[in-house]
């Protein structure tokens, strides 16, 4: 079997990284830019940073901000007619996993036009055309959506999300600039940063992670391990320092792995829990990764002593039982110096049947190293109740 890795083609990393975009426009030759961004990044001044550079370089643009947190099919489709009567020839999303996820459904739509109903991309699409070219610049240290060929959406008359894997829809250039994320608030900063801790761990020890993408993962672990408590005591403060940028590093080095050999039951049931009641996705991730780790722990005990080493315990003298403990430790208590509650509002009994049923049809569950069954799901959502 052969082992498939799929990056972008260009990245740009550090601090004044976006100073690249309009070069990368206009070498191409390309016109005019459907820039996708939310509208608290537009209203705060974080998306002018990078319009701004446009119009010096005289680059035409156009705006599309409505997105929401968790974009729906309707936000996609609206995208795609404003992005047809826009006239453009290239998008540039600015944001974090909500604005790059809507962009990345409107390129592929916009050339793969059988696929307008977006729900027929859910899963593994058979689109033929790539994306719309699309620069990426992320404004949180989460997601990793400029780097990883996912996107998930929102049915709200469902009440689910549609995670869509595509090799197609995969940003062709990203840009990540720290000084684009110095605006996230600590809340943000540490549900983003749980999220990317997330990807790193579940990614480490997934069904299909092989020596590349570990490589990826215990490096991501490492610097995010190193650098949310800074970046969060920084996003508190309002002060500088170098935490936002290891998290920049890191949760993009996260993506680089876990895009290419899947998640596991912590995103399946993260899904869940965002579609239902809202909850943010980094923050759910948060909840359950420890949970998660402890259930998957009898069949991937080596992979967890060696993230306990990654994230920096002292694991000498320890069995392998013992580091894989520690590293559950080490997460929780990385989760509560960050201020994330270990439980969710509004998680009752009465809702477990159908949390279990949608997290086993979730796309990420099937890279789960361990088996679960419909009870055992509804007994991890338990542990969460507050």
């Amino acid at each position: 079997m052969a082992n498939r890795f799929v990056l972008n083609n260009i990245s740009y990393h550090g601090k004044g990284a976006i100073n690249e975009i309009p070069g990368e426009i206009s070498c191409r030759g390309f016109k005019k830019a459907f820039v996708c961004s939310d509208p608290d990044l537009v209203k705060f001044g974080v998306t002018a940073k990078v319009t701004d550079l446009l119009d010096a370089a005289g680059i035409a643009w156009e705006l599309f901000s409505e997105i929401k947190p968790n974009p729906t099919i309707k936000n996609v489709q609206d995208g795609v007619e404003a992005f047809k009567a826009s006239g453009a020839d290239v998008i540039v999303t600015i944001g974090g996993g909500s604005s790059m996820d809507t962009a990345k459904a409107i390129g592929i739509i916009a050339e793969n036009p059988e696929f307008a109903d977006f729900v027929s991309l859910e899963g593994v699409a058979p689109t033929q055309n790539h994306a719309t070219f699309t620069i990426a610049v992320p404004t949180t240290a989460g997601t990793a959506a400029e780097v990883t060929i996912n996107y998930v959406i929102t049915d709200p008359d469902k009440v689910r999300k549609f995670v869509c894997v595509d090799t197609n829809d995969i940003p062709d250039v990203a840009i990540v600039d720290p000084d684009m994320m110095a605006s996230m608030p600590a809340g943000l900063t540490a549900a983003t940063g749980m999220d990317a801790l997330t990807h790193a761990i579940e990614g480490y020890t997934t069904r299909g992670a092989w020596e590349l993408s570990d490589m990826f993962h215990f490096k991501a672990i490492q610097l995010i391990s190193q650098n949310l408590r800074d970046a969060y005591a920084e996003a508190k403060s309002g002060e500088p320092g170098s935490g936002r940028e290891g998290m920049a590093l890191g949760q993009y080095v996260a993506g680089m792995g876990f895009s290419n050999v899947g998640l596991g039951i912590d995103h399946a049931m993260a899904h869940t829990l965002s579609a239902h009641y809202d909850t943010p996705h980094g923050v759910a991730c948060a909840m359950l990764l420890p949970i998660a780790m402890e259930y998957n722990k009898p069949v991937v005990t080596k992979r967890l002593a060696e993230v306990a080493v990654a994230m920096g315990v002292d694991t000498a003298g320890m069995t392998e039982d013992e580091a894989a403990d520690a590293a559950i430790a080490a997460v929780r208590q990385l989760s509560a110096d960050v201020n994330i509650k270990p439980t969710c509002d509004g998680l009752v009994e009465e809702d477990l049947d159908q949390l279990a049923t949608d997290a086993l049809a979730d796309a990420c569950y099937p890279g789960n190293p361990r088996e679960a069954d419909h009870e055992t799901v509804k007994e991890l959502f338990r542990k969460i109740m507050a």
